[in-house]
């Protein structure tokens, strides 16, 4: 189950499709950190199906679940996105972009068909995913002269951090993401560590 530490998402991007009186709905479901991936994926799939009638879509991020947003892309306000957001919280999972491109199919399907069609194929495109539990990570960066880059090491793997990039020459640089699990005990004996320098890139 999500908390505050950890969070449900899917492990990697499915696809599916349904067909609704004429209509085909395409569905897009990725494993997303951030708004920046989002966009990326939100522009490939526009790319991918340019002449289609709707991009709709919804998404939830971050370890309160406070960050979201819906799309309707022009169908009538409530029909699209909600419900596609509505199944993204059925599943319980975050972090997690869901997208439905429909094709109209010449016969109108009222409000009623609509919140329907998207509620359907958001959860068709989520059952194909495998959830999985992740942990919510805080990034640091680290800076320390090569000669005790052994100290650097040894914080990283007591607070079970992860290198995310480092830079080593006589002046290193390593950063690195810390469970948000271990990161309050961190914030209160960060001084221990002197000379090490480290330094929050996430609050």
């Amino acid at each position: 189950m999500s908390s505050l530490f950890s969070y449900q998402t899917i492990a990697s991007a499915t696809t599916s499709i349904i067909k609704e009186k004429g209509s085909k709905f395409y569905g897009f479901a990725f494993p997303v950190q951030n708004e920046n991936e989002i966009k990326l994926h939100l522009d490939t799939i526009k790319n991918t199906h340019p002449k289609a009638t709707h991009h709709c879509y919804a998404w939830r991020i971050g370890a309160d679940k406070q960050n979201f947003r819906v799309n309707d892309d022009g169908e009538p306000s409530g029909t699209a996105g909600l419900p596609i957001l509505g199944q993204i919280d059925a599943f319980g999972i975050c972090n997690c972009l869901v997208v439905s491109v429909r094709y109209f199919g010449g016969t109108k399907l009222g409000v009623s068909g609509l919140i329907s069609a998207y509620k359907t194929s958001a959860k068709t495109t989520i059952s194909q995913a495998e959830i999985l539990t992740r942990l919510f990570y805080h990034s640091y960066s680290i800076k320390s002269d090569y000669a005790i880059l052994n100290k650097a090491y040894q914080f990283i793997q007591e607070y079970e951090g992860n290198i995310v990039e480092q830079n080593l020459g006589d002046n290193c640089t390593i950063i690195v993401e810390i469970p948000l699990k271990n990161t309050d005990k961190l914030n209160q004996t960060i001084s221990n560590y002197y000379p090490l320098i480290i330094t929050p890139l996430t609050k």
